[in-house]
């Protein structure tokens, strides 16, 4: 990131591309749709510097370095140099050679992920694009020099986007799945330069839908009379979406787990404070095990290679362990935990009106090599029309509280009625809607269709159109889980023309419609998603659904699944912000009751009150609901009510992808392990900011989650916190085993006080495969409510680390004591020779040292590294008994020859 001094200001500050100036849509037009001149664009690019996003694959020397300044090699370093200036050549050697293997293994992991990331963000990256010069004519150009201010020309036959750019003239079919992970091609629209939307400032995320962004694909452009397809680039290289994106996978959000910053504490407890300098520090360098990186890791690696075999792909391995301490699971709705498609159920419509047509028209599909694509409940609506085969059946109105279908009708339209699409304002999730203009073939008037909420198209229709008992039909759909859609229209002036329809912002087409009818859509649930949802919450394990969806759908929709029990009742908060001079409001109400209760901000205690005996009256059996609004005027307004809101929070309806964002950052604070599983679309910053995040899409979106799923349902979700369990039980098992390691030997060297090829034999053949095979233990087959520990400095597990240390201690003094009292015990002594000088000379023979104690706790020491294994090799509720290894170990060994 580069910052820029600003003397206005007297600061530092980033500027990221035009949207830092804060442009209108108007002056976008007015002032930057001419193009730069050469001389200003060579002036930008000292500034925003080369277009073009590097991910540095770092050589080995680097990585080699950056991995040995880990804290445990920098004194394993320290250690061997002691011993081989104390000439402990052959322990030292050991240690190096396992050093080297771990450090290796590290190296190789570590690289393999920085060349994979590499290519996918250099695939091209690079291309030749034509630029607008000042004036008329057009210069072809590396797509590296493109500067913030350029005007580039679209291709017709698409392209891979290099920048973030603004479409300023025609229409573009753009591909997102790179950032979205939603396959389905979008439709981008110039940007509007009139009326109340000419006049708002220009931002990527309002403007997305007129926005080009870096890296996705441009399938096709259109282009009326003749004029070229252009966009104005915005922002570059990594100021891009891309290159944000990008930057996050590098520099990822720092997971503060508490095993890794105990451990540090734990080895600094074990290192004596009072010794002979030299000699203490031989103890120092014993009492940290050597093999404790690559232990320590080895848990890990075991359970990232059982997640790759049950089709979890894992890119950050260090998050299994927090997986183990998920204590709440946010859901998205759609594709997670229904099906991804939509069905058309039913629909309602007033009589006499273009109800066929509105169906036929509203939409953003697109010919593609001859097929329709785009979104699937276009796609849906659109093919029940029958309007390509000339069948035109579809299912007619029933009743609300049957919900049973009482009829069909079949409309039947003249072969010659076409309709051609004017002009088309895409679907924005802010505004909940979509229109088209469309012209009839054969007449001169041209109509409106307007599809979106059925409460927002209400709002915008005549109130004579629109139902009486609307407002009960709505909320009997939705009650039922049915997503409804509503329809309206209207007949636009007949002295318009093409050109004057270009000009006219979307508020002033879409007023005074005519109310048409409702669509209901019918989103099944998957299969396996009450299943999975049963087992999260008899292992307590919160269960949260965030969506963008209605409300009572939601609701309806927890209740299916099991997220909302029967008997459990639903309190809806709906916050008002302030406006006509009078505070902000809460609206509390039960799902199935629409009489409120209204509390104001300076009845705030109420709020709390209300909260705390509807919890404690019902005894739990209360979930609160709340939209992605209400939400956002409660955090701005009512901030104490918002840890209690969430804490028993269960459905947030209508939530835009920053909201869900806040949502997963809001439940961390109150102290929540939150783990997030979504299809991709909308969900990326979520999956991101989440301690776990679990992508149902194996699109180029996945890699910025942590965890990727190639089973398109939730049932990689309790997989995933199994595994994660049973490799946070291995990470304490395995610790304990290696800190228990070092005071037995420690306790023995302390005795002794001499270190030969016994030890040797321990640390290589005794300890490492120990320390390997006791991380073999599969996953426990279910889940418990039980959660494991998340720190070192805990009572139970220091209480088993010192028992131990007591038991191993009174063994080995014991059995030092007890063999000097043996009938076959002989003293070592020191063998002394008198030379010719009659001088006395020390002789030791190294080779051939009879000395009881030693090999007494030689063997007591031995045995004690295998009792100790085998009591910290926790088994049930997390993992399984350490006997059923045998039956695993073909697969481990697959895997290492793979």
């Amino acid at each position: 990131m580069q910052y820029f001094w600003n003397d206005t200001v007297q600061n530092f500050e980033v500027i990221n591309g035009l949207e830092d100036l804060g442009l209108s849509c108007s002056s976008i037009y007015s002032e930057h749709t001419t193009g730069l001149s050469r001389h200003i664009q060579e002036y930008r690019k000292l500034f925003f510097g080369i277009n073009e996003i590097t991910v540095k694959v770092p050589s080995l020397f680097k990585l080699l370095i950056k991995e040995v300044l880990n804290p445990f090699y920098v004194f394993q370093l320290f250690s061997v140099i002691l011993w081989s200036a104390d000439e402990y050549y052959y322990y030292a050697a050991a240690i190096v050679f396992m050093s080297v293997i771990s450090i290796a293994i590290s190296l190789y992991t570590i690289k393999k992920q920085y060349v994979m990331l590499h290519d996918m963000v250099a695939d091209h990256s690079i291309v030749r694009v034509s630029v607008c010069r000042a004036g008329k004519e057009t210069e072809d150009i590396m797509s590296t020099d493109l500067v913030p201010g350029d005007v580039i020309v679209i291709p017709a036959n698409g392209t891979i986007m290099p920048c973030d750019a603004v479409v300023i003239n025609g229409t573009c079919i753009v591909n997102e799945s790179m950032l979205t992970g939603e396959s389905v091609p979008v439709t981008k629209t110039s940007l509007p330069t009139s009326g109340a939307e000419g006049l708002t400032t220009y931002s990527t995320e309002e403007h997305k839908r007129h926005t080009l962004f870096c890296g996705t694909h441009v399938i096709q452009t259109r282009f009326y009379t003749g004029e070229l397809v252009k966009a104005l680039v915005v922002r570059t290289g990594f100021n891009t979406e891309k290159g944000q994106l990008v930057r996050t996978i590098l520099y990822p959000k720092p997971t503060d787990f508490k095993l890794y910053r105990d451990a540090y504490l734990f080895l600094l407890c074990l290192v004596p404070a009072k010794t002979i300098v030299i000699e203490s520090l031989d103890i120092i360098t014993i009492t940290v095990p050597p093999a404790l990186p690559a232990a320590m890791t080895a848990g890990i690696v075991y359970a990232q290679r059982r997640l790759k075999r049950a089709g979890i792909f894992c890119i950050s391995p260090q998050r299994i362990n927090i997986c183990g301490q998920l204590n709440l699971v946010c859901f998205d709705k759609t594709g997670t935990l229904t099906e991804d498609g939509l069905d058309l159920w039913a629909v309602q419509r007033a009589e006499n009106s273009p109800f066929l047509a509105c169906m036929a028209t509203c939409h953003s599909l697109t010919k593609i090599n001859g097929e329709l694509s785009g979104d699937p409940l276009d796609l849906k609506m659109f093919n029940a029309t029958g309007w390509p085969s000339g069948c035109h059946s579809l299912f007619l109105v029933f009743g609300p509280q049957s919900i049973q279908c009482i009829t069909v009708f079949a409309v039947l339209l003249q072969p010659t009625y076409e309709l051609g699409i004017v002009r088309q304002f895409p679907f924005s999730s802010a505004l909940q809607r979509m229109s088209v203009v469309t012209r009839r073939l054969g007449e001169k008037h041209m109509e409106a269709y307007l599809k979106g909420a059925p409460e927002v198209v209400a709002s915008l229709c005549k109130s004579s159109t629109v139902p009486v008992n609307f407002t009960e039909v709505l909320e009997g759909y939705t009650s039922h889980g049915f997503r409804v859609i509503g329809l309206a229209n209207c007949q636009l002036e007949t002295k318009l023309t093409w050109h004057k329809v270009q000009t006219l912002n979307r508020d002033q087409i879409e007023a005074d419609m005519n109310f048409l009818g409702l669509i209901i859509m019918q989103n099944k649930l998957k299969p396996e998603t009450p299943r999975v949802l049963q087992d999260l919450r008899l292992a307590n394990i919160r269960t949260v659904m965030i969506t963008g969806d209605n409300m009572l759908t939601a609701i309806s929709v927890a209740r299916d699944c099991g997220m909302i029990d029967p008997q459990e009742r639903v309190i809806i908060a709906e916050a008002q912000a302030p406006r006509g001079g009078q505070a902000a409001k809460i609206y509390w109400h039960y799902a199935d009751s629409p009489t409120p209760l209204v509390i104001k901000k300076s009845h705030i205690q109420v709020g709390r009150q209300f909260i705390t005996t509807s919890m404690k009256g019902a005894r739990g059996a209360y979930h609160f609901s709340m939209n992605g609004k209400s939400l956002a005027v409660i955090t701005e307004h009512f901030p104490e009510l918002v840890p209690k809101l969430v804490l028993h929070g269960t459905v947030f309806a209508r939530m835009s992808p920053d909201q869900k964002t806040q949502l997963v950052e809001i439940l961390q604070s109150v102290d929540y392990y939150v783990g997030m599983c979504g299809d991709g679309a909308n969900d990326c910053g979520a999956l991101k900011r989440a301690h776990s995040g679990i992508s149902l899409s194996e699109l180029e979106a996945s890699v910025a989650s942590p965890f990727t799923s190639t089973t398109p349902n939730i049932s990689c979700v309790p997989s995933l916190i199994r595994e994660g369990r049973a490799a946070l039980i291995t990470s304490f098992c395995v610790f304990k085993f290696m800190a228990l390691y070092s005071i037995i030997q420690y306790i023995s060297v302390t005795l002794l006080y001499s270190v030969n090829f016994q030890f040797l034999f321990i640390d290589v053949f005794i300890i490492l495969v120990i320390a390997f095979t006791m991380s073999l233990n599969p996953a426990w087959k279910e889940l418990v409510a039980q959660r494991p520990p998340s720190s070192l400095i805990s009572g139970p597990l220091l209480f088993s680390v010192l028992a131990q240390i007591l038991v191993a201690l009174s063994f080995q003094a014991l059995s030092f004591v007890w063999v000097r009292y043996q009938s076959w015990y002989e003293i070592w002594t020191i063998r002394k020779t008198v030379n010719e000088n009659h001088n006395e000379t020390l002789h030791i023979d190294h080779k051939n040292i009879k000395n009881y104690e030693n090999t007494t706790l030689f063997f007591i020491s031995s045995f004690q590294y295998l009792v100790v294994a085998i009591i910290f090799s926790k088994g049930k509720p997390f993992r399984q008994p350490s006997y059923k290894n045998c039956e695993h170990l073909p697969l481990y060994l697959q895997d290492l020859r793979m």
